[in-house]
């Protein structure tokens, strides 16, 4: 049995983190894809196979608690409305729900203050806009 060259290795990298992208991200993820490839396509190729192909398919936690980890971290850092678009989309695909969304975005005010947090909800605003889910039910 011959090993994969590495050209064909990289292209498994890249096709497995894809499989991940798309089922997670959704068509969302594929357009921020498209987006780089033609100012900077290795580094869409390093988000594809590094980001979602060894990082996000880990067997470690589960995709939903990717996504909350993801949505506390992009809130935290600020200045990522787009990302954060992407992931509460995400969030939603991975069957978070608008109140789990909210209540972490919440909980991310205590650790990051009260901007970044409105900030953050307000783009959750936005996606459950988008996707018909608002208003959502306070708990």
């Amino acid at each position: 049995m011959s090993n994969p060259s590495s050209a064909e290795a990289r292209q498994d990298r890249f096709d497995h983190g894809m499989e991940t992208l798309v089922g997670v991200v959704g068509e969302g993820g594929r357009r921020v894809i498209d987006a780089l490839a033609d100012i900077n396509p290795e580094f869409a190729h390093q988000i594809v196979a590094w980001g979602f192909g060894e990082i996000y398919s880990r067997p470690g936690l589960p995709p939903r608690d990717r996504q909350l980890v993801t949505l506390g971290m992009l809130t935290a850092l600020g200045g990522c409305e787009p990302q954060l678009e992407v992931h509460i989309n995400a969030a939603l695909n991975v069957g978070l729900t608008p109140v789990e969304i909210t209540e972490t975005l919440l909980h991310a005010a205590a650790y990051c203050g009260f901007p970044k947090a409105i900030n953050a909800t307000l783009v959750a605003k936005k996606v459950f806009g988008e996707r018909d889910l608002l208003p959502v039910a306070n708990q």
